[in-house]
Parts: C-alpha cells; sequence; structure tokens
C-alpha cells in the first residue's frame, strides 16, 4: 500500500473501510467531520490518536497506519507495512493478544483492550481501553482488523 499523501487523498478508500466499518460496529464516529476543508481520510492520518489496521493473511501484515501509530511505534509507513501485526507485543503477551483478536473477531469489536506493546526501538508502553474492530467492507466481507489507540504510557526500562 502506498504512503498516504495529497495524491491518493490519504489512502481514502481504506480509511473509509476503516471508518465506516467502526461506525456500523460500535454506532459512533471515529473521526467527526469537524474540518470541512479536510477529507475523512486526511483527518484519519492526521488524528491525534494512533490507528492501524492489519490484512486477512495467515500471519496478518499491518497495512495502514496513522502518523500517531507511526511514531508511538516508531516505524516509518514502508516499515511497518511490512511487519506481521503479532510483533507489536511481546511474546510473552502473545496468549493474551491472541485470546484479544479471537474475542473481535467473534463479536465484531471490543472496546476495553490493555496489553503491552512494544515500539522499533524495543521501548514497552501499555495502552489502555483501546478499541479493536473488524473491517468489514460494504457486502460484509472481512477486510482484516483494526485498533484505535487513544490512551499509552511509556514503562520504565526493564519492567
Amino acid at each position: 500500500m502506498p504512503y498516504p499523501a495529497p495524491e491518493n487523498d490519504f489512502l481514502a478508500a481504506h480509511a473509509a473501510l476503516l471508518v465506516q466499518s467502526y461506525r456500523r460496529l460500535l454506532r459512533r464516529e471515529l473521526i467527526p467531520d469537524s474540518l470541512p476543508d479536510h477529507s475523512i481520510s486526511y483527518q484519519l492520518f492526521h488524528a491525534p490518536f494512533a490507528v492501524l489496521s492489519h490484512n486477512t493473511a495467515d500471519e496478518p501484515v499491518f497495512n495502514y497506519a496513522n502518523l500517531a501509530a507511526m511514531e508511538l511505534f516508531g516505524y516509518g509507513f514502508d516499515e511497518i507495512t511490512a511487519i506481521p501485526s503479532r510483533l507489536s507485543a511481546e511474546p510473552v503477551t502473545q496468549a493474551e493478544r491472541n485470546a484479544m483478536l479471537a474475542k473481535v473477531a467473534k463479536f465484531g469489536y471490543i472496546d476495553d483492550y490493555s496489553g503491552v506493546r512494544i515500539a522499533k526501538n524495543g521501548r514497552r508502553f501499555r495502552i489502555n481501553n483501546a478499541v479493536v474492530w473488524n473491517l468489514l467492507d460494504p457486502a460484509d466481507v472481512y477486510q482484516g482488523q483494526a485498533a484505535c489507540i487513544t490512551d499509552w504510557v511509556f514503562l520504565p526500562a526493564g519492567k
């Protein structure tokens, strides 16, 4: 997937999938249309919270990250969209992450996920009350999962 930019309207089709799936499942807006001079895809890419998604591969790979997510995880767009999403969690939390993803697959979303994640540089951070939801296209075909992270705290080294 190319880097979100004005030339591709900040990946408008994928942003629409993220926003519309969120609205359908949670019955609220991910991005309020409060900036009429900017598209929803622009607003999503520049949002003050992290949004990521992964694809439907057997080992899902990130296929979208907004600027806040890239900063939080410490990857550029080309880097983050080339790694399996499981690598965002430490090995000791993989079982917890797998259980959460199974719950999302079954119920469509969760809005209370908390867990420890790891950035590219090895720095660990705890996310709190993240929303994780299924991505469903207009024909209800499963297209992956996404996460919105609004609350995180960096953990001291070695903890």
